[in-house]
């Protein structure tokens, strides 16, 4: 019995022993002294860019270079709202038709004008109009109920509402009269007077045309390159040439004789831009610019232009080269020429009217 007790009690121990050498813990593993530097690739410089190179590139003035107020870009960037016509007085009738003297807004500015609207009830989509761009008269002696009653009266006897305004400084009308050539100021009056007849109740927004005389023509090429909401312009006498033709070719011993010459002699208001500017043959591109005649292919409607060859106010080549740059732009456009006649067709009244009528029939008043 005892060798097996003995062998029995060596084996309890044994396992004891084992049991203890479980539980002990497990021998540390000595760590570095120092820990390895993490691996990193920086990103070239190029990849995040400065904060403030950033910014100056954004704001930097002369991105956009500032046009001057006569070019014909500048001119599309400015709205033309109007305003609601407001009639002030009312006039004695004419054959078939309302008068009154009426005024709109421009520019915070009153604006007068001789308004006609014809008798009886306006079509379902209203009356078509035409704003009347009158010629050069004085500013101090001009008068709204004064010159152009005959173009006037035919216009508004044959069922169109015609506005013809009064640019300001004339007359009643607020403003200082600074003339067409050089200050956007006309331009702007005639936009206005536009956009005043799109919210008139009795017109049709959609049948506005224009008609002009001398000034008045260069005021309605001017527009109509502009706005897109002039439907049919016409043009009597008008001084419709591009700054560079009016500088070399206008007033001149022979104004009816172009030359690549410009006018060496520099008038008041805009003729001394060239001082500033350069001549139309240093600087083109501020001379197109301010040209109606270099956007002809934006025009916004078909044109009718008339001319006296006898007219020695305003040199019959002008009406000649647009007639030709409407043609080559893919305009539609009619010209005639009245043999002898002055600068206001006096001779050939009738006629140019009849025509004038005819083509305001055709591509205002039955316009789609």
């Amino acid at each position: 019995m005892k060798p097996f007790i003995y062998k029995q009690f060596s084996v309890v121990i044994l396992a004891f022993i084992l049991l203890l050498s479980a539980c002990a813990p497990p021998t540390a593993v000595a760590l570095p002294a120092t820990p390895p530097t993490a691996t990193h690739t920086p990103l070239p410089p190029t990849v995040t860019p400065s904060p403030t190179a950033t910014l100056t590139a954004t704001i930097t003035p002369t991105a956009t270079p500032t046009l001057h107020p006569m070019n014909i870009l500048a001119a599309r960037q400015t709205p033309y709202p109007g305003s609601a016509i407001t009639i002030e007085e009312t006039l004695d009738p004419g054959a078939n038709y309302h008068r009154y003297i009426a005024w709109y807004e421009s520019e915070g500015l009153k604006i007068y004008g001789l308004l006609t609207i014809p008798y009886g009830e306006p079509p379902a989509t209203g009356w078509p109009a035409i704003i009347f761009n009158h010629g050069y008269i004085p500013p101090e002696i001009y008068r709204s109920t004064e010159r152009y009653i005959a173009y006037v009266n035919n216009l508004a006897a044959n069922g169109y509402i015609v506005y013809r305004i009064d640019y300001r400084g004339h007359d009643r009308s607020d403003g200082t009269a600074t003339g067409a050539y050089g200050s956007p100021g006309y331009t702007t009056d005639v936009l206005n007077a536009v956009g005043a007849m799109k919210t008139f109740p009795q017109a049709d927004p959609r049948r506005i045309g224009m008609w002009g005389h001398s000034l008045g023509g260069y005021l309605t090429l001017r527009a109509m390159v502009i706005s897109s909401d002039i439907r049919a312009g016409v043009i009597w006498a008008g001084v419709v040439a591009s700054y560079p033709d009016l500088i070399c070719c206008w007033r001149t011993p022979n104004p009816n004789q172009p030359t690549a010459t410009p006018n060496p002699n520099f008038r008041s208001g805009w003729r001394t831009w060239q001082n500033t500017f350069g001549t139309p043959q240093e600087n083109p591109e501020f001379w197109l610019g301010i040209s109606a005649n270099n956007y002809l292919g934006d025009i916004s409607g078909p044109v009718q232009l008339h001319h006296g060859t006898g007219d020695t106010t305003v040199p019959i080549a002008f009406s000649r080269t647009l007639y030709q740059q409407l043609l080559d732009a893919g305009q539609t456009v009619e010209y005639y020429e009245y043999e002898g006649d002055d600068h206001n067709l006096a001779g050939y009244f009738s006629t140019a009217m009849q025509r004038t009528l005819e083509f305001y029939d055709r591509y205002l008043k039955n316009a789609p």
